[in-house]
């Protein structure tokens, strides 16, 4: 392998993934870094590191020039991309080749072809790989999406052509909603990609999402490494994925690695990329993109088959043929992945950001387990990039096998500070839905809509309180409390439940705490606790960090803290002002000053972690000044719009 130094255009996780890779092959890698990124992991982990601007991806990691600069800095020879941002942009592809360096993908024209769905599709067609029903036109005009939407029926999905990740992506259930979908994907598209350009497609009801990873070199051979289920998903966005897949059957595995080479041969490709099926309830696929790229799921193949992926992408850029034939690929066994996000799944998914109280996966790692993570105690999670932080992968002997590693690393491995899904992710592999294989892609969102209890937020029990009152009172709050008293009242608050429980300290260190008694025997720097309820050991994580206590106990992690005892006098819950709900940016504003609004009528749009939340207005009233404008960066909780509200509503 011929490279000496690569630079890596990506942050977190993945461009810590390249760079364990690259160094296992003696190269030396380059990180590069926006400003939110400075202290981050990768940057750390490099051999090298460039600053390529602001923030924002727009003014950094999507900044040709800026990543060119820094690889013609470096003397790099070669570019890996990772996954998003400008992995499947067909001009940067072009800009490294002219630049003299070779980028680790797929040629440029090859991601153009498959770049563009509609196109792609029309590929596909052409190479006889089944394709579901939609438009494809280049009519854009929303009269004419309107007409084919008609055409077509319902359900109907409208997508970007350009771009992945459920961007620019809306599910239409009837005519009155397809206009707005048609604008929103549009706006979301054209934000993310650069390009508003949309298509239709019919969609396969109660279906499963099943990818197949692809190999291809520049000697023409091209191979199939099985398939992945990614059928878990919320909003269009994978949650879980799985290989093999619980459904697949060798003949099915056979066609549609069939078609996936076919679809690599008839673009000309060359190195990792996979090709997206969606399969119906009669188990029939039909072709929905190509992914011209690694996958955020690679890890997965990578642990039935014994393979680096990334080794593989390394050696084909650098002019290798592929290390295997097709009949030389074996399978062994079944690996799982969940994907760690920053948000909250117990509030519609709303991303979240702030600081990293505790995260030591490595203390915990039992055999079978995998984490690929781009966080560290200490860091920030930032509203400017994707809300996954980190990846927990489970391999076994089986699917069950996998299921419970997985189910035991989530648990061992919690994430404290901002809220994330990780107590949601186990309790959704041990659901019986998952477990017996019979999700589809609809599933999360139907869950969603009806309450299920998966996606209600769990409540501490009465042993997570008494711990709490007990470290809490013990010298780990806020509140004042005279050295005298043995026993007293502690309120404490989590989420928006507050309990008063009354707290006996005795001489020989235990707490008299609600109905239990709690005796601290360790509370270690690294967070460990060991404590004894009612006489059993037990252990636990326990992180005090601004007065609040972040306690992970069993399957479970909450946040505690003593609420002041004087009232908050801007309440949170004043519907004269509209606040931030995270930090990120505004992307729509639809008043202005003097506008006079109603009740439940949006006001603005903020999106963060590739998603747009909307501002409402919460009673009548007449917008009395407006504290952002498109475009801007805003804070969580920062105050946006002022009402003056109607007397009476």
């Amino acid at each position: 392998m011929s490279f000496s130094k690569i630079l890596i255009a990506n942050r977190g996780e993945i461009a810590c993934r390249v760079m364990r890779t690259a160094r296992k092959l003696g190269c030396r890698t380059v990180a590069v870094f926006s400003d939110a990124d400075a202290q981050a992991p990768h940057v750390a982990q490099a051999d090298e590191a460039v600053h390529i601007g602001p923030s924002p991806a727009a003014q950094s990691y999507l900044n040709i020039a800026a990543i060119l600069d820094a690889a013609t800095k470096t003397s790099a020879d070669a570019i890996h991309p990772g996954y998003g941002f400008l992995s499947e942009n067909a001009a940067f592809a072009r800009a490294c080749a002219e630049a003299g360096i070779v980028f680790i993908g797929p040629p440029a024209d090859a991601i153009h072809a498959m770049g563009d769905k509609a196109r792609a599709k029309r590929r596909m067609a052409e190479a006889g790989v089944p394709t579901a029903p939609g438009y494809l036109g280049d009519e854009q005009a929303a009269d004419r999406l309107i007409t084919e939407g008609q055409r077509l029926g319902w359900p109907l999905l409208v997508k970007a052509v350009a771009g992945g990740g459920g961007r620019g992506m809306r599910l239409v259930r009837s005519a009155d909603e397809l206009a707005q979908a048609i604008a929103g994907a549009r706006r979301e598209a054209q934000s993310a990609f650069g390009d508003g350009t949309l298509m239709l497609e019919r969609l396969v009801e109660h279906g499963r999402h099943i990818e197949v990873q692809v190999f291809a070199d520049a000697h023409g051979n091209a191979i199939h490494l099985g398939e992945r289920d990614c059928t878990a998903q919320r909003r269009r966005q994978k949650v879980i994925e799985e290989a093999p897949s619980p459904v697949v059957t060798p003949a099915m595995r056979d066609a549609m690695g069939r078609d996936a080479v076919a679809a690599v041969l008839a673009v000309g490709y060359r190195g990792a990329g996979t090709v997206e099926f969606i399969v119906d309830h009669e188990l029939k696929h039909y072709f929905l993109e190509m992914n011209t790229r690694l996958q955020v799921e690679h890890p997965v193949t990578e642990m039935i088959t014994g393979l680096d992926l990334v080794e593989w992408q390394l050696r084909v850029a650098a002019g290798e043929p592929l290390p295997l034939r097709q009949d030389e690929i074996s399978f062994s066994g079944h690996a799982i992945e969940a994907r760690l996000y920053a948000e909250d799944p117990y509030a519609a998914f709303a991303p979240q950001s702030g600081r990293i109280v505790h995260w030591q996966p490595a203390r915990t790692l039992r055999d079978g387990v995998r984490i690929d993570d781009g966080i560290s105690e200490g860091g920030t999670v930032s509203p400017y990039y994707d809300a996954m932080v980190a990846k927990v992968i489970a391999h076994g002997r089986d699917r069950d096998d996998a299921i419970r590693r997985l189910a035991a690393a989530l648990d061992d491995a919690p994430l404290l500070g901002p809220k994330n899904n990780g107590r949601f992710l186990r309790d959704l592999v041990m659901h019986e839905a998952f477990r017996g294989a019979t999700l589809t892609t609809g599933t999360l969102d139907e869950w969603a809509a009806r309450g299920e209890p998966l996606l209600q937020r769990p409540a501490p029990s009465e042993e997570a309180w008494s711990v709490a009152a007990a470290l809490l009172a013990s010298g780990g709050g806020q509140g004042w409390r005279p050295a005298s008293v043995a026993a007293f009242d502690i309120t404490l608050r989590c989420d928006d439940t507050m309990r008063t429980l009354r707290v006996r300290l005795h001489n020989d260190g235990t707490t008299d705490a609600g109905n239990h008694s709690v005796r601290i025997v360790a509370h270690e720097a690294d967070g460990a606790l060991r404590y004894e309820l009612d006489g059993l050991a037990r252990r636990a994580i326990a992180r005090h960090a601004n007065g609040t206590l972040h306690l992970a106990l069993h399957d479970a992690t909450f946040v505690f803290d003593e609420p002041s005892p004087v009232p908050d006098g801007d309440a949170a819950h004043d519907a004269r002002i509209a606040r931030a709900p995270v930090a990120g940016v505004v992307t729509q504003v639809l008043v202005a000053p003097g506008d006079a609004v109603s009740a439940g009528q949006p006001l603005l749009c903020v999106e963060a972690m590739k998603m747009e939340m909307w501002l409402s207005a919460r009673a009548a009233g007449t917008v009395l000044s407006l504290r952002a404008q498109m475009r801007d960066t805003v804070a969580a909780g920062a105050v946006l719009v002022e009402l003056e509200l109607i007397e009476g509503s």
